[in-house]
């Protein structure tokens, strides 16, 4: 979303999830957490506004009387709490918990926040975490810089098949070829259904180019007039679990100034795995 941070009343659009190969819905009990798990990501997807009822049961395809079940026993969990006036869905406080028990020793998200700050303040644009979650990108940071015009590609939480924004190809640039081919074939349905500008010959060109540069540069599929730049994050390892981008105007990011962000990104990038390789 590009916004000059003057408030809309225009109707709030609901992120999607990806169709994602389930397990074996025979097994006992199976399906109902299948049910839940969706239900639970849709909210997470769509955290920043809340979601109604109605386009939960459409959005995971449960009856709207089973949508509802489900969430009222997710509310009396604590997983999931519900506006009183508004009737809008929203994450419960004991996510917020299990969260906070599950984060490693050494939370990326801690750590990284520092710099994306200090490289929001030097670019003046949108600055971008994101954290390798399987075969997709997560969005778990941001921060706004100081420039008039805001362009929020992600919100925190959203996730998305890594092949698609310029994090994800960054994190895709420091892998295999072999991985990025099981990655492809894995993420397939879901580029073809929800990400129709995608193309397997652009993303080669764009690995290829941060294997050379080190640093990705890419236009935002969902947003015309939007463009990225991404450089991966290494653990001590040497295993790629996250990338720093930067996202703004395409007009504030031509080829000189991509390179110069991408600099700036690198040596934030260098201090963090250093302090990774430090807390290893």
């Amino acid at each position: 979303m590009v916004t000059d941070k003057r408030p809309s009343r225009k109707p709030v659009p609901i992120v999607k999830l990806p169709s994602r190969p389930h397990g074996d819905a025979r097994q006992p009990g199976t399906q109902v957490v299948q049910r839940v798990s969706l239900l639970l990501r849709l909210i997470t997807a769509n955290h920043r506004h809340g979601m109604r009822l109605v386009d939960l049961a459409r959005e995971s395809g449960l009856e709207r009387p089973t949508a509802h079940r489900l969430l009222q026993a997710l509310i009396a969990e604590r997983l999931v709490l519900q506006q009183h006036q508004s009737k809008l869905y929203h994450l419960g406080p004991a996510l917020y918990e299990m969260g906070l028990a599950a984060a490693p020793s050494m939370p990326l998200r801690d750590l990284c926040h520092p710099h994306l700050m200090s490289i929001a303040e030097a670019t003046g644009d949108t600055v971008f975490l994101t954290a390798r979650s399987g075969f997709d990108g997560v969005c778990v940071d941001r921060v706004e810089g100081a420039y008039p015009i805001k362009v929020f590609v992600l919100d925190v939480g959203r996730r998305r098949p890594l092949q698609v924004g310029g994090g994800g190809v960054a994190i895709l640039s420091a892998l295999t070829d072999d991985e990025i081919a099981r990655i492809g074939a894995a993420n397939a349905p879901a580029l073809a259904e929800h990400y129709p500008g995608h193309s397997d010959a652009d993303l080669r060109r764009r690995v290829l180019h941060a294997r050379r540069h080190g640093y990705v540069v890419k236009d935002v599929l969902e947003m015309q007039g939007v463009r990225t730049v991404a450089v991966p994050l290494r653990d001590p390892r040497g295993q790629p679990v996250a990338a720093i981008s930067v996202a703004t105007l395409s007009t504030r990011l031509d080829t000189t100034r991509a390179a110069e962000v991408a600099q700036i990104i690198r040596r934030a990038v260098t201090r963090i795995e250093q302090q990774l390789r430090e807390g290893a």
